[in-house]
This record gives C-alpha cells, structure tokens and sequence, in this order.
C-alpha cells in the first residue's frame, strides 16, 4: 500500500490551552478523529492553573504516535509557564515547530469534522499564492448557523470594522448554502486558522501586544500587503462555541477590541496620512459606541472603551514604529518579490452605516460582488 503521508505536506495543529479541561473532554476526540494522513497534534497549555495538564496526562496523549501506511499522527504538549495571551502565546508555542508545512491554530472550544483538514490544505496547495485560510465556522449547538468568530470569511471595512459574510456585528446568519464558495477574504478567524508556517515565521508572527483579539485581522492584513492571499474554504466544516475565554459581551473583550482594532489601523494603513486621519475619524465612532453603551446602561463598557483609548495613545509612538519594521518584513516575503497591497475583502464602505442607520443585516444586501 502507497504510504499517503509521503505525499501529503505536514501539518501541525496547535490547540492553545488555558484552564480549558473541560474544552479539551469533550472537543479534543474530534480532533483526534481528523482524517489528514500526515499530522502532529499539539497542545500549548498557557500556564494553566486547572488540571489541563493532568488530563492529557490521564489519556496519554503526550508522544503518542500511531503510524501506519496511510496515516501518521503524533501528539505533544507545550508547556508555557504563564498565560502569554492568544498572541504571544502562539508565537512561543510555534517557534518550538520547525518542521512542519502548515500551522492550523486552533481554539481549544471547537468541534472538527473528521475530513476538515484535507480541503483547506488542498486549496491551499493549488496556489502558493494563498499564504493563510480559514474553514466555514458554525455555532456549536446550532449547527444551522455561522459563528461570530469568522463565519463565512472575515471582511474588513473602511473605518478598519470587521465583519464576515454569514455575520454583521452581533446578526448572525443561517446557513442555507449561501456561501458553498471557496471566496478571497481579508481576514482568517485565528479560531481555526491555517497558515503556511515559513510565511507565519518570516512575517514575524503575531503581535505580543495584543494579547488577545484581532492578532489574527492584523497579521492577515501584513500578508495582504505582501500580496498573499487569504481564502474562504466552504468544504471544511467546524462548530464553534465561542467566549470560552472571555465573554462576548465582557467589559475586558470590549476593551481588547477597541484598543487593538485602533493599533491594527496605525500599524497597517497604507499611508501615514490615511493612518492618522482613520484613527482620529474611528475615535468619533467609537464616542457613538460608547453613547449606545450608555442608554444600555453598560457603564463598563463606557469606561472600557476609555481605557482602551488611554493605553492606545500612551503607546502610540511604540505602535507607529512598528509601521517600518513590518514594511521590511513585508518587503522581504512579498509574493513575486511585489509587495502589493492586495485588497480583497475589504469594503469601500462603512459597515457602521449600513448596518445601524440602513438597517442592513445581512452580507448579501451589501451589494458586494
């Protein structure tokens, strides 16, 4: 019998681990079900205080091999000893892979089909050009239904708001086929984000200083300057549950969001003009936010969206310098050696707009073709 695994680039999947137990019960065996011949598991515990560990331990999951002619998987865990953040905390965990292809990172809440691996890595190998890609993301549960954190394809708009096909701010879509494409977005959902490992590496990886929230929106957006591609995979399939860390609605996610989401657009707009003009114009969108926030009474969440203003300029210079950094990086990856700003999925419009004053919400209204 052929062995499969000789012709089927390596791929690591790397569960980010913290005080997750009960994630790793009962999402982990559907992981350990995935189909994809030539695999290596791994799970990046963050300084977990729960008994994480000891579970994996209690399975024998740690260096278990099963090797066979159509199928190698090899399981490992990574022990960081403190809670690094999504951020740096996968940049530490992945610097202790060298050899693998591709990089799936992977939310310790998330179920898996057990054949969602193979299409995204065969889409991906038709192109070189495609650096990063992400599954469809359903809502655990609710199977009819996309999830927050990615949906169909994470898109960008011009005030530098995410938003997905399948899901407009808090409107989340059923899913009736609609998007059954393999589409370009902007951005792909860090809850299961394949990406080439060299190119993550050579792009230097995530921002540490986020810590948590829109790391993966910033880095996509240096492998689009570098004119890569990230792509919408439909045929893969995984169901999300979503705020297993944090609360959707946490004062502490609100905070993250709006304070990375203004460094994402110093660091990454095109031009240095563009870049102060948009954080200046995101700063009166953001005075309306925390205005909705206040006839809500979510008085937290007014004093998160200051904190998160206070600590942006206080370290603004530190993030407007970063702008040169990256441009080498950039410069260094660029596909073809052309480092043009590829600008699929993102919108030319204000989704602010549509989706609170012309009551869009749904992607399709949006008029993007």
């Amino acid at each position: 019998m052929t062995n499969i695994s000789q012709h089927k680039p390596l791929v690591a999947v790397v569960i980010l681990n913290w005080n997750g137990r009960n994630f790793l019960e009962k999402f982990l065996p559907s992981v350990l079900a995935s189909t994809y011949p030539n695999l290596e598991l791994y799970v990046a515990d963050n300084g977990s205080s729960d008994d994480s560990i000891a579970y994996l331990q209690s399975i024998g999951f740690e260096n278990f091999t099963v090797s066979q002619s159509e199928k190698k998987v090899s399981n490992f865990i990574i022990r960081l000893a403190e809670n690094h953040g999504f951020a740096q905390g996968y940049n530490l965990a992945l610097q202790q892979i060298k050899h693998c292809d591709y990089f799936v990172l992977l939310n310790s809440d998330v179920e898996v089909s057990p054949s969602w691996i193979d299409p995204v890595i065969e889409l991906m190998e038709s192109d070189l050009q495609i650096g990063a890609a992400m599954p469809k993301i359903l809502m655990y549960g609710q199977d009819n239904l996309f999830e927050h954190a990615g949906a169909a394809g994470g898109w960008m708009d011009k005030w530098g708001y995410p938003f997905c096909r399948g899901r407009i701010f808090g409107e989340l879509e059923k899913d009736t086929g609609q998007y059954n494409d393999n589409a370009e977005i902007f951005w792909a959902s860090g809850a299961a984000m394949f990406v080439r490992a060299k190119l993550f590496n050579d792009l230097g990886g995530f921002d540490a200083d986020y810590f948590a929230h829109m790391e993966e929106i910033d880095f996509c957006w240096r492998l689009k300057k570098a004119n890569y591609k990230v792509m919408f995979c439909s045929e893969s399939k995984v169901w999300h549950v979503g705020g297993g860390t944090l609360p959707v609605e946490s004062p502490k996610k609100v905070y993250l969001n709006f304070r990375n989401s203004l460094t994402t657009l110093l660091k990454n707009k095109e031009k240095a003009t563009s870049a102060i003009g948009t954080v200046f114009f995101r700063l009166i969108l953001d005075g309306i936010a925390g205005g909705m926030f206040l006839t809500k009474g979510k008085f937290r969440h007014i004093l998160a969206i200051l904190g998160a203003h206070w600590h942006f300029f206080g370290q603004m210079s530190r993030h407007w310098k970063k702008r040169k950094v990256n441009k080498k990086l950039i410069e260094s990856v660029a596909w073809q050696g052309k480092s043009n700003f590829n600008a699929s999925g993102l919108y030319k419009g204000s989704i602010v707009f549509q989706h609170f004053v012309k009551k869009i919400k749904t992607f399709d209204k949006l008029g993007i073709k």
